[in-house]
């Protein structure tokens, strides 16, 4: 055996072990992140805060979540442009209102996770929708949209606001995590565009290939480009579109829609960088607050009285 044939079945037997090692890959992360989620891992959990820290938050929660539990909520069915019923609890304002938040949660939550933002905008004098996004709580779904399929969703839920409390509704979308690339992916939508008065996205990343290519490089030491690439065109066969297909950076260009991002400097789930490339590409007026201290999503109950504080100028900036 001459020196090219050898050379040539040691590389071909390289490129054959990276394929299967691509597909195994693949397969895991599809397997870890499509279908509905069961539960908050303890593994997610972990990303939001050290476990001392998360023990200060549940405490700071507790009252929270007495509030929702004594408020008279009713829940509200609609329908996503694709057949699902889409679920949600709608906590009215202390008077009828001409403002209106609706809350979306992140991977693995589900609505009532937001009762903290809730109990913020209802005391602004906003009626509240607090979502269940697809695939998770009581709304129906195999699979998880990572903003992409959710961004119309929004929509949805956008007209039948409009259709309720009339056309001169000044609607807040906010959202956490993948709520937060949720709500800046719905900016691209034209419809949006023309009816939401401010956008708050809380440590949002810019995709679902952004955000698996980060996970894949930093906890499995992988390259990520061909496992992202091969699960993107599994994604589409299966759940209807592909994890590259959009992203936050897509819809910010053009936005006119006033936006406040938030992330937590020690976020170790969704890089702080995923913010600043997301405020860089917004086109509207717009603040970038970063919290010192804060883990992923935790930039509320780190430093309550900040957020609340900026939310509100913001707040009043944007709609007047």
């Amino acid at each position: 055996m001459n020196q090219n044939t050898k050379a040539w079945l040691l590389t071909g037997g390289a490129l054959g072990a990276a394929g299967i090692g691509t597909g195994i890959a693949s397969t895991i992360l599809l397997n870890r992140t499509l279908p509905r989620p069961k539960e908050t891992s303890q593994e997610i959990i972990n990303e939001f805060a050290d476990p001392v820290k998360m023990k200060e938050y549940e405490v700071k929660m507790a009252p929270v979540g007495e509030w929702m539990e004594s408020q008279a909520l009713e829940e509200v069915f609609i329908h996503a442009r694709d057949g699902l019923r889409l679920h949600a609890f709608y906590l009215p304002a202390e008077t009828p209102s001409k403002k209106l938040a609706i809350l979306h949660h992140g991977y693995t939550s589900k609505a009532m996770d937001n009762a903290t933002h809730a109990k913020f905008f209802h005391e602004q004098g906003f009626e509240v929708l607090l979502l269940d996004l697809r695939a998770h709580g009581q709304s129906e779904g195999q699979y998880v949209g990572f903003g992409i399929l959710d961004r119309f969703d929004t929509l949805a839920w956008v007209n039948y606001a409009r259709e309720r409390f009339g056309t001169e509704l000044k609607i807040v979308l906010h959202g956490t995590s993948m709520g937060g690339a949720t709500v800046l992916m719905a900016l691209g939508l034209p419809e949006i565009q023309a009816t939401v008065s401010a956008v708050i996205a809380d440590c949002g990343y810019t995709s679902p290939a952004d955000i698996f290519a980060h996970v894949v490089e930093k906890d499995y030491h992988l390259p990520a480009a061909p496992i992202i690439m091969l699960t993107s065109v599994r994604s589409q066969s299966i759940a209807g579109y592909r994890y590259d297909e959009y992203s936050t950076l897509d819809a910010l260009r053009g936005n006119r829609v006033p936006v406040l991002f938030i992330h937590g400097k020690e976020d170790k789930f969704v890089p702080t960088w995923m913010s600043q490339k997301n405020y860089d590409a917004c086109t509207a007026k717009k603040r970038l607050l970063m919290v010192d201290g804060a883990g992923h999503g935790s930039s509320i109950f780190e430093n309550l009285p900040l957020y609340e504080e900026t939310e509100k100028e913001f707040l009043a900036d944007a709609l007047g």
